[in-house]
């Protein structure tokens, strides 16, 4: 299994970091590689979002995905359910100091078959993707 994770503290309450979160739409302002991104259907555990992001050679891929868990305002979980890697994910937020939220974002992959041979760049890209959690911080807090 190939996992990522990273952690930050946003100055902002937990239920202002969760209503971000939780509408993907956001992921242009912090996420680099998200091409374009459109909520297609419901609310909570089963929204499904299409997402098109940069691969390799910069060329788009399907990245859609499906939220699993909706626990407002402490998790948010969901799945990949288009492209060929299809990681599976949690941000899970708890409440800090002055009541600033700790955010961690944690990805995690389990290869099959032939997938095996995209470990490597699966698990760079997933290590990018948590990293961005500094820019989902600074988006946030920028309001």
């Amino acid at each position: 299994m190939v996992e990522a994770s990273n952690s930050v503290t946003i100055n902002r309450s937990p239920q202002e970091v969760f209503a971000f979160i939780s509408d993907g739409t956001t992921n242009p302002l912090w996420r680099a590689g998200v091409l374009e991104i459109e909520h297609r259907s419901g609310t909570g555990v089963g929204s499904i979002y299409r997402q098109r992001v940069r691969g390799p050679g910069g060329r788009p891929i399907a990245a859609d995905y499906e939220i699993t868990r909706y626990e407002p305002p402490r998790l948010l979980a969901f799945r990949t359910i288009a492209g060929p890697a299809r990681p599976e994910g949690e941000f899970s937020i708890d409440t800090g100091p002055g009541g600033a939220s700790q955010v961690t974002f944690r990805l995690w992959w389990k290869p099959i078959g032939m997938k095996r041979f995209m470990t490597p760049m699966v698990g760079k890209t997933m290590r990018t993707e948590v990293a961005a959690l500094q820019e989902m911080k600074e988006a946030i807090e920028r309001g």
